[in-house]
């Protein structure tokens, strides 16, 4: 199952909207997944993500209602970064990136979450 990979990809990102990834601490999230196809899925999202960062954050702010860039909860742009890369790039079916953003908002996101992922991933991916 690739939602590890998916989970361990939303940290790496998330890390980024901090800093500049720090190479000891992606290898050891990446080491953290036990199977190989895993930590090669979570290394395909993550280096999708650092290759159209900027269109990515160019697509999220311009399909934000009400909010800035800025504004939006670190965790929920992580989960919306990680399922556009999926979308956008690695040919995911929308259902399955967007379901797989929800569940782990689920475990590190508040309640509120879920309206704001499945209507931001929704109408990017419905755009592209």
């Amino acid at each position: 199952m690739r939602h590890e990979a998916r989970e361990c990809a939303f940290k790496l990102v998330f890390e980024t909207l901090f800093q500049e990834p720090v190479e000891e601490t992606s290898v050891e999230v990446v080491a953290a997944l036990k199977k190989e196809q895993d930590k090669e899925f979570c290394k395909q999202i993550f280096d999708t993500y650092l290759a159209h960062k900027a269109e990515l954050e160019e697509l999220v702010s311009a399909n934000l209602q009400k909010f800035e860039l800025s504004r939006v909860y670190k965790i929920d742009l992580a989960l919306v970064y990680v399922a556009l890369c999926e979308i956008k790039y690695l040919d995911t079916p929308k259902a399955v990136a967007i379901n797989e953003a929800l569940e782990i908002s689920k475990k590190y996101s508040t309640s509120k979450s879920n309206k704001f992922l499945n209507g931001v991933i929704s109408a990017i991916a419905d755009k592209n």
